[in-house]
């Protein structure tokens, strides 16, 4: 890179021909400019920000490859930073590994673990493996993101570990725990899925592997019981986490409603808004590591007489004290209520404690087990037919334009079809699934801890005694679509990735004893994908066609076979998790219920049945905007945006194009998020969700002007095709292009 100083023009013009090497561009022009900007006495640092800057300039939809000078030009400056605080030559690119875990382990950045377990020679090893040329396969924004946000450095933030190293660092912590003559080999290949952007591991993961502080899942998710002692309880394990950098997804339907009855003193309850505000101060008061607040899902029942103050929480009018703008929510919603609302029928709501002390049962812990009738249904209706129940009559349509009304001022609730979601659980024999995490990919059995006794020990000591419930951990990796299916890699890539996930399990330390429990139990994990529309360009393949739903349900199978016996491999490696037996893996029904019949899968059957599953859970499409602008490529199972935008942060704003962009390419991206018929979206995800074990972050892009009517449309398709969940709608400002969808 420039050294000292940008001592002669010559010098520059070298840096900018190497960096420009293979690229499809002119830098004549930028050459120039450059020059004229850069003094000899510009400091290295300003130099390589002008000569950035520069070509960031010329980003545009025809001119998509000078972020990829300006990456090499950033990556050649991190060499330099690197090779100053490491004392070595920068034209060496990456240093000695082995001196860099030394120092990051002496400094209390790098665990000790990576020392204690992995020999020098190993680590020599793995340094021959990392591959400096993988690194041109970030585009700037994905290399900026990495080295600002996740590369490891010294306390006072100097640049020490490089992007490969980060890969490396990764590989060698979630492979710490194999056997000592297979580990080497493990690495190697984890570090191969990584480096060359085939997958990425979650933000936790990605942030914290390696190091001395933090966790390596995702999300949690919490189920509060109806008591003082769980509501606090709660509240303080979910501050633990939320300072972890954790999500939260919480189910409160189980908490009395306003008006609700204290130790038999009718209307003394304030119901749960009191509850949800004090968790959207949590969520603002323990901020995760310093960078960001707190975030918390709170999810609800459809029937709970809370509903209607529940859903105006996020509105921007009314009584700010019946208001919690930090918090997201969400609501459950049962087959018979959306039937309610095709109808135009009414709905009825209820005190959740009152139906348990009246009725002697629980209204949540029933489902529909198939599509038009099953127990849920019945219990509703004898609780609509009883005289002794508080209740009160909604049109079902009421509700639903209030559930609409603020998804387009808040983009919330989210939508969980409880009904679906629990008819496909594929462990029903140890409990229900409530609701689903912040970003509504996670379908998990739940249930809240109990409070048993306290006790006071050795005269000193107060013991306090709890039976655990299902504390839901998410643990989270994707696949990149647009690099590894062209590159014919699933196969490999599917086999390394279970294992790594099914390791995070194990290496995590996680803040409280519930989530450790859970996670042992059912070794959950949720193997998800990012750049679907990149994947369709790249095989020009139109969103709006039956060849998109087609492609997406045969991918999607593909997916789930190789996950599916990769995890049933790994049992009988390593045995099988403890709530197999009784679950719809080990009887077959899993394989029934999917309809899969051919002989390929009937094999599978068979094999699952007796060698077991390592993970209980297994697929979970997550957003992953972070780790695809990383990767280079698009944002989960979304459509783009826009071919052309400004990638804008609090910290930066980056030119950016739709990935792999060209003349061939871009008929298919011009149909971006706010222009498709999201009629087709739906299609899409019904086509994967028959594959997917659990659920998919579906966001729903609307515009600003969509009649209520269209919207209610897209609802019920996504309820009647067999989506689980739906996360945001994001409705957009006019700016968008005209929807011929909006208008049918």
């Amino acid at each position: 890179m420039i050294t000292e100083v940008a001592s002669n023009e010559e010098q520059i013009v070298q840096i900018i021909n190497e960096a420009a090497e293979n690229l499809s561009i002119n830098t004549t022009n930028y050459k120039e400019k450059s020059l004229k900007a850069i003094q000899p006495d510009t400091e290295p640092g300003k130099a390589a920000g002008i000569l950035i800057k520069n070509a960031l300039e010329n980003v545009d939809e025809a001119n998509t490859e000078w972020t990829y000078l300006a990456s090499r030009i950033y990556v050649k400056e991190l060499y330099r930073k690197a090779g100053e605080n490491r004392q070595y030559a920068s034209d060496m690119k990456y240093g000695n590994f082995y001196e860099l875990i030394n120092k990051l382990t002496e400094e209390g950045i790098y665990t000790s673990h990576l020392l204690d377990i992995y020999r020098k020679e190993e680590i020599d090893y793995f340094a021959e493996q990392i591959n400096p040329k993988n690194d041109l396969l970030f585009d700037y924004l994905g290399l900026y993101s990495m080295a600002t946000r996740y590369l490891a450095t010294d306390h006072a933030k100097n640049t020490y570990e490089l992007p490969q190293e980060r890969w490396m660092i990764i590989a060698m912590h979630l492979m710490q725990d194999e056997s000592e003559s297979e580990r080497t080999q493990l690495v190697t290949e984890a570090y191969w899925a990584l480096s060359n952007l085939y997958m990425t591991v979650a933000t936790p993961t990605l942030t914290n592997a390696g190091k001395t502080h933090g966790q390596l899942s995702s999300c949690f998710i919490d189920t509060v019981d109806d008591s003082l002692q769980s509501i606090y309880d709660s509240n303080t394990d979910i501050a633990r986490l939320s300072k972890n950098g954790g999500g939260i997804g919480v189910y409160m339907g189980k908490i009395r409603s306003r008006g609700s009855s204290i130790k038999g003193f009718k209307g003394m309850s304030s119901g749960v808004v009191p509850w949800i505000k004090q968790l959207n101060n949590t969520a603002v008061s323990v901020d995760q590591l310093g960078t960001r607040k707190g975030a918390i899902a709170i999810y609800l029942d459809v029937w709970h007489m809370d509903i209607e103050p529940f859903l105006d929480l996020k509105l921007n009018n009314g009584d700010d004290r019946m208001r919690a703008h930090d918090i997201f929510t969400g609501v459950t919603l049962p087959d018979y209520f959306m039937e309610k609302v095709e109808k135009r029928e009414d709905w009825y709501l209820f005190d959740p404690h009152e139906v348990r002390e009246v009725m002697g049962y629980s209204l949540e812990n029933f489902y529909d087990e198939e599509k038009g009738g099953g127990q849920w249904r019945r219990k509703y209706e004898e609780c609509v037919q009883s005289d002794l129940l508080t209740k009160k009559s909604v049109p079902a349509i009421d509700l639903m334009k209030r559930i609409m009304k603020s998804q387009l001022e808040s983009g919330t609730p989210f939508m969980f079809y409880r009904d679906e979601v629990n008819r496909q659980n594929s462990n029903p024999h140890n409990g229900m699934i409530y609701c689903s995490n912040l970003c509504t990919e996670i379908t998990q059995n739940q249930s809240p801890s109990e409070f048993i006794e306290e006790f006071i020990e050795n005269e000193d000591t107060i013991v306090k005694k709890y039976k655990t419930g299902d504390y839901v951990v998410c643990n989270l990796s994707s696949i990149n679509l647009g690099k590894a299916v062209p590159d014919n890699v699933l196969e490999r890539l599917i086999k390394i990735q279970v294992r790594m996930l099914d390791n995070v399990i194990d290496i995590n330390t996680l803040p409280i004893k519930q989530t450790q429990l859970t996670n042992q139990k059912y070794r959950a994990i949720g193997l998800g994908t990012f750049g679907w529309h990149h994947l369709l360009a790249l095989k020009n393949v139109k969103w709006e066609s039956e060849e998109s739903v087609t492609f997406a349900d045969e991918l999607y199978e593909k997916i789930a076979y190789l996950t599916i016996k990769n995890s049933m491999e790994l049992s009988k490696e390593k045995g099988n998790y403890p709530a197999f037996e009784g679950s719809k893996w080990s009887d077959g029904s899993y394989f029934t219920q999917k309809g899969y019949t051919d002989d390929k899968w009937m094999a599978l059957k068979e094999q699952v049945k007796e060698n077991g599953m390592r993970n209980g859970y297994l697929m979970a499409v997550a957003p992953n905007s972070s780790t695809s602008m990383i990767a280079g490529s698009t944002a989960s199972i979304d459509p783009i945006f826009k071919p052309f935008y400004n990638e804008e942060k609090k910290d930066f704003k980056i030119p950016t194009t739709a990935p792999d962009l060209n003349h061939q390419t871009y008929e298919i991206y011009r149909r971006s998020a706010y222009i498709v018929d999201q009629r087709w979206s739906v299609r899409q995800n019904a086509a994967r969700q028959k594959h997917i074990d659990q659920s998919i972050s579906f966001n729903i892009y609307v515009p600003n002007t969509i009649r209520a009517s269209v919207l209610l449309d897209v609802h019920l398709q996504a309820w009647r095709e067999g989506l689980k969940t739906t996360y945001y709608v994001r409705s957009t400002a006019n700016e968008v292009e005209e929807c011929e969808w909006c208008e049918s």
